[in-house]
């Protein structure tokens, strides 16, 4: 891992393929799209003209606004397996960019599962992984097809064209066994950005506090994109609290502009602290200046301190703070995966308004715009990357894991809501190689739990059910759905007790009591004596069916 590490850091020196644009302006690429349900023979058949009268094109593409998923309808038909395939977009982009010799580049908030990306007829990058934000610089493509004689059908503008595909694959991350649809698409945001000659890559900030919680400490990194290796820039970094009072600011003059740099590095006397109740945010504006151009993006960020007791409670800035919450999947009725940002502020003020404090990100990466809400809204956050069920495959299947990992901390490292770092779901699930081995799968959670604390060593790890690896990660939740799959709902309390002195830091995620249809009695007491308590909550195989199997609470009572 070690070698991994450093490889990752090295590439820094050129915009990152997997890693968010840092860029205040973006032009959502929303409308004027056509997709294709299925595949085609190559790239030209997206492009190509049709003769007049000619019924040789391909005649069912359809007009679609993004986002959109592949699965809106079909995932939630009961007589049909939902389509797991490829699918095709396209567009043609009017490009009007305000910076001389500038950047083009693509934004993608995510697209489900493995994208494809081509300009004209040039494949211009791939991406392999349905969750974190990726991008594409696709500068030199369109020079070279407003360039050419093609360009004159197309009249100035620029063909676009995507494949997306969720075909299955049992060396990709999520398992099909996992209990949620792998969806496909252009189901997040895609972006188009415009950038200087020089701007930056990715910028992390290092917030922390002194342990009376009354000075602030904050480190600002960054890196920069530079293809054109421009020699020497100004950058000024300023720091603004809630009320936008600056707080700091300091201008580095005539820096080479390559690389990872610690731009500065500040005390603030008594900053407000973020918390649930009143989510304080402070914003880092970083602008950097060459003889020609100028361009500016912001990152919030938060002062806080978290602590998870030794077999004991959670801390918030010193304080005990029951954590209240719920599990999100991006998934909404008439459009599954793509949901708007109108959607998602909705559903987490939803969630605020019920009183949760604390959320779940099940089971992978979201969506930028969701982590920005639980910093407005005082949202403590869990997020996990997609290892979730089926085992452990061989090395293109690791290699997709530490890559998310890395990414989901790169990418969501500022936001002050997170706090857990997951690094999976039900490993202990088998089935989908031939073996299964735990002591493989023990190996591979420590690098991961590692890895975790050299990218981030301020927010702890966890894992939900693989009891196995409960004594690598700094929080473990257990299997416990007492009443639900086995025993009785008042099971909770005892079975709760043991599992807590197992581990260190305890955290109960999952509770089960569902709302599946025939699940229901006027009397919650009913039944109950002929099911059997105290036999432990934990699911087995077969407790979910309506059939079979012993009397159960969920089925029976």
């Amino acid at each position: 891992m070690k070698y991994l590490f450093v490889a990752c850091l090295l590439c820094l020196s050129v915009l990152s393929a997997v890693a968010k644009v840092p860029a205040m302006n973006k032009i959502r690429l929303t409308n004027n799209w056509e997709y294709l349900k299925g595949d085609l023979g190559g790239i030209w058949e997206a492009v190509r003209p049709a003769a007049p009268g000619s019924s040789e094109a391909v005649p069912i593409w359809q007009p679609v606004t993004l986002p959109h998923c592949f699965n809106a309808e079909d995932a939630v038909d009961p007589d049909v397996n939902y389509y797991e395939g490829p699918g095709w977009y396209k567009t043609l982009l009017a490009i009007d960019n305000p910076y001389r010799n500038g950047r083009i580049v693509l934004d993608f908030d995510g697209a489900g599962q493995k994208t494809d990306v081509y300009v004209y007829t040039t494949h211009v990058g791939s991406h392999v992984g349905g969750y974190d934000s990726w991008n594409v610089d696709i500068t030199d493509a369109v020079k070279a097809f407003l360039g050419s004689k093609d360009a004159e059908r197309f009249k100035g503008k620029v063909p676009l064209s995507i494949r997306c595909d969720n075909s299955r694959d049992l060396e990709m991350i999520p398992s099909d066994l996992a209990d949620f649809n792998i969806y496909g698409g252009l189901y997040r945001y895609l972006n188009l950005v415009y950038l200087p000659e020089v701007s930056f890559e990715q910028i992390r900030l290092e917030s922390s506090l002194s342990s009376n919680l009354k000075e602030g400490i904050l480190k600002v990194k960054t890196s920069f994109y530079n293809p054109e290796d421009i020699r020497k820039a100004d950058v000024t970094v300023s720091v603004y609290d809630a009320d936008r009072k600056p707080v700091f600011s300091k201008t580095l003059e005539g820096i080479l502009p390559l690389g990872d740099q610690l731009l500065a590095e500040m005390k603030i006397k008594n900053p407000v602290l973020w918390d649930v109740d009143v989510p304080q945010l402070y914003t880092c504006e970083l602008t950097v200046k060459t003889p020609d151009q100028t361009f500016t993006t912001e990152e919030r960020f938060g002062f806080r301190h978290t602590e998870f007791k030794d077999k004991g409670p959670f801390f918030l800035n010193g304080k005990r703070l029951l954590l209240r919450g719920t599990h999100r999947h991006e998934d909404h009725a008439g459009v599954a995966q793509a949901m708007t940002e109108d959607m998602m502020r909705r559903e987490m003020r939803m969630m605020k308004d019920m009183g949760v404090n604390f959320i779940r990100l099940g089971h992978y990466q979201q969506s930028e715009i969701i982590l920005a809400l639980c910093d407005e809204l005082g949202i403590l956050v869990w997020e996990e990357i997609p290892w979730c069920r089926g085992g452990l495959g061989g090395d293109v299947y690791k290699k997709q894991a530490r890559r998310m990992l890395a990414n989901m901390i790169g990418q969501h490292h500022n936001h002050p809501a997170v706090i857990i770092w997951g690094l999976g779901n039900e490993n202990d699930w088998p089935n989908d190689f031939n073996t299964f081995d735990k002591s493989a799968i023990r190996a591979f959670m420590k690098e991961l739990h590692d890895m975790a604390h050299r990218l981030d060593d301020t927010r702890m790890t966890a894992i939900r059910r693989c009891e196995f690896c409960n004594d690598i990660v700094d929080v473990y939740s257990p299997s416990i759905w007492a009443g639900w799959y086995r025993g009785v709902f008042t099971d909770y309390k005892s079975i709760s007790e043991q599992e807590m002195q197992k581990v260190k830091h305890f955290l109960h995620v999952e509770w089960g009591g569902d709302s599946h249809a025939r699940r229901h009695s006027e009397d919650a007491f009913y039944n109950l004596k002929n099911i059997e308590a105290g036999k432990g909550g934990d699911e087995r195989a077969g407790d979910a069916s309506l059939y079979g199997g012993v009397p159960r609470a969920s089925r029976d009572g």
